[in-house]
């Protein structure tokens, strides 16, 4: 096996309701004098009110939309001379830019999640895209995020969708870690954390995933709601952390990159694209029975079974899907899938199994 580099955790995490009033307590002794808030609309509508008076000045960033290297070039162009930390408040695409930004500018980051959408704000890597959402790539930073701070009490308030879609992102990393290492006999340690964190993550939102989704559509910060938000954002994070290159992804990403060339599908979350992928990997692997052990799971989180969930189940778009995951670049071929016509099977198998 190849070698592993371990990016376990960010520098500083916490998470407790109203956190976020003890910020200006836990920095206090850095020597930052100026911040930058990078954020978009709705974030900032959301968080503001959460957010504490900070010891030093403070300026604000709005993006536009997607995390693409060209925005990476306006924000750094707006960013004041004299930032010498950076805030990123939103969600997994603002967190992406911020990180982006501090590599850049080489500034630490501090990063606020205001959804429980996926791991961005633990993982040290931002994906892009280009300004139409389509998948691009993502890059790995050596530098992992100065601070974390996840407020429970902020998060049950984000529109529950973004909640689902996290559970869907975060029960993949079992699927796709499981496959990548299953035919390794002699684990070292940090993979054999990778796999028991991918395990936990699986495990818990089985067991919570719908008692956290209830106090989120109910605003009601429970232990479930805490638990499972933990359970996305750091035990979701650990497993590429630990992991590396055989607990970040495999099939289903790739499933999910080709869904973003399909225009019908672009509404649709990340969580929810990848939830779909973890189907098709399955079928690929030939783990008919897993699917149909993980449909009345999908059905209670009302994740999408189907290309016709994603409006994106025209012969064209299983083609494009097909094409799209298998590039040369494309993580599916860590699996041994080679050929998009094994893929296009496989969506029509998972399209046929739950007709």
């Amino acid at each position: 096996m190849e070698s592993i580099n371990v990016q376990g955790s960010p520098n500083f995490y916490k998470c407790e309701p109203g956190i976020l009033k003890e910020l200006p307590e836990l920095i206090k002794d850095e020597p930052f004098k100026h911040g930058t808030i990078i954020h978009g609309k709705d974030s900032w509508a959301m968080a503001e009110s959460y957010m504490p008076e900070f010891p030093f000045s403070i300026g604000t960033i709005s993006y536009d939309g997607e995390c693409t290297h060209q925005e990476v070039e306006r924000i750094k162009k707006n960013v004041s001379p004299i930032t010498n930390v950076l805030i990123g408040v939103g969600g997994g695409k603002i967190l992406d830019l911020t990180k982006a930004c501090g590599e850049s500018l080489d500034l630490p980051v501090i990063l606020i999640p205001t959804l429980v959408s996926n791991c961005a704000a633990w993982t040290p890597l931002s994906v892009f895209y280009d300004e139409n959402g389509n998948f691009i790539e993502y890059t790995i930073y050596k530098r992992s995020t100065y601070m974390v701070i996840v407020d429970p009490d902020m998060l049950v308030h984000a529109p529950v969708e973004y909640l689902r879609a996290g559970i869907g992102d975060t029960i993949a990393k079992w699927y796709e870690a499981d496959v990548l290492t299953r035919h390794i006999k002699e684990k070292p340690v940090p993979l054999e954390m990778a796999l028991h964190a991918a395990k936990l993550c699986r495990d818990i939102l089985f067991e919570k995933g719908k008692a956290a989704v209830h106090a989120n559509e109910k605003a009601q910060c429970t232990a479930a709601f805490t638990r499972v938000a933990e359970t996305i954002i750091m035990a979701g994070g650990m497993v590429g952390g630990f992991g590396d290159g055989y607990g970040r992804i495999s099939g289903a990403h790739s499933i999910h990159n080709g869904l973003t060339k399909v225009p019908g599908a672009h509404k649709f979350l990340h969580g929810e694209k990848v939830a779909y992928g973890i189907l098709v990997q399955l079928a690929l692997e030939g783990k008919t029975e897993q699917i149909k052990q993980l449909t009345p799971f999908y059905k209670s989180m009302r994740l999408p079974l189907s290309l016709k969930d994603l409006d994106a189940d025209s012969p064209e778009d299983i083609e494009t899907i097909s094409y799209y995951s298998t590039r040369s670049s494309e993580s599916i071929h860590l699996m041994g899938i080679h050929d998009h016509t094994q893929v296009r099977e496989a969506i029509l198998a998972v399209e046929n199994s739950l007709a």
